[in-house]
C-alpha cells in the first residue's frame, strides 16, 4: 500500500510538471525571448504528459492490488 501512495504522488508531480513545462515553453516561444528553447520545452512537456498519462492508464501491479 505504501508503494501505491508514492506512485500517486509521483503521478501528481509528473502531471503538474508537464503543465508547467508547456506553459514556460509557450511563454518563451510566443514572447520571442528564445523561440528555439520554447519550442523544445513545449515538445518536451507534451511528451512528458503523454508518458505520465500512459502510466495512469496502465499502472504497475503494486498499484492495482
Amino acid at each position: 500500500m505504501y508503494f501505491a501512495e508514492i506512485w500517486d504522488f509521483l503521478i501528481f508531480i509528473g502531471q503538474v510538471s508537464g503543465v508547467v513545462i508547456v506553459l514556460v515553453g509557450a511563454i518563451l516561444w510566443f514572447t520571442e525571448a528564445n523561440q528555439g528553447k520554447g519550442k523544445g520545452l513545449v515538445a518536451s512537456g507534451i511528451i512528458l504528459s503523454i508518458v505520465v498519462e500512459y502510466f495512469v492508464l496502465f499502472p504497475p501491479s503494486f498499484v492495482l492490488s
